[in-house]
């Protein structure tokens, strides 16, 4: 396989293991946001449940090109570190979905939130030294989960 296809195959399995993990939270979410999600006490502030789905849209493409790039650097074996922790904040963003809405448990679920939003931090910062584009496509993710974790944190004070 040449370079160029090379690079099309490592962009699409980004963007699979992104949006896989998208369905993978969403599964959990379908099932808990139109009665438990829509019942509990929530901050004024609280963005629109139709907004929600957007965001993370974008938020996951981003994330998918900013492996990419990331990649496009080092090659799959250039950084296992940064690849590792980047597999590791997909697996805690899938988590805080099932702990949030599949168990109802904000207060586990602010726990996990934590944990994605360290390796979050983490990944961007190698990702940054990598390729700072790469750095860059990560700043609103981390902007979006911060804005998340504080939003569960005031549902679970709401709700205990």
């Amino acid at each position: 396989m040449n370079l160029h296809a090379q690079r099309w195959v490592a962009l699409g399995l980004f963007v699979l293991l992104c949006y896989g993990t998208a369905a993978l939270g969403s599964m959990a979410t379908a099932r808990s946001v139109g009665d438990w999600y829509a019942g509990i006490r929530k901050p004024a502030w609280t963005p629109p449940t139709w907004l929600f789905g957007p965001v993370w849209t974008l938020v996951y493409a981003s994330m998918a090109v900013a492996g990419w790039l990331a990649w496009k650097q080092t090659g799959w074996f250039g950084a296992p570190a940064a690849f590792m922790l980047f597999a590791l904040q997909l697996v805690l963003n899938a988590v805080w979905s099932w702990l949030f809405f599949a168990l109802r448990n904000p207060g586990a679920a602010l726990v996990g939130m934590g944990l994605l939003w360290l390796s979050i931090l983490v990944v961007l910062i190698l990702f940054w030294r990598i390729a700072p584009a790469a750095g860059w496509l990560l700043v609103p993710y981390l902007g979006w989960v911060t804005f998340a974790a504080v939003l569960n944190l005031r549902i679970w004070r709401l709700n205990a």
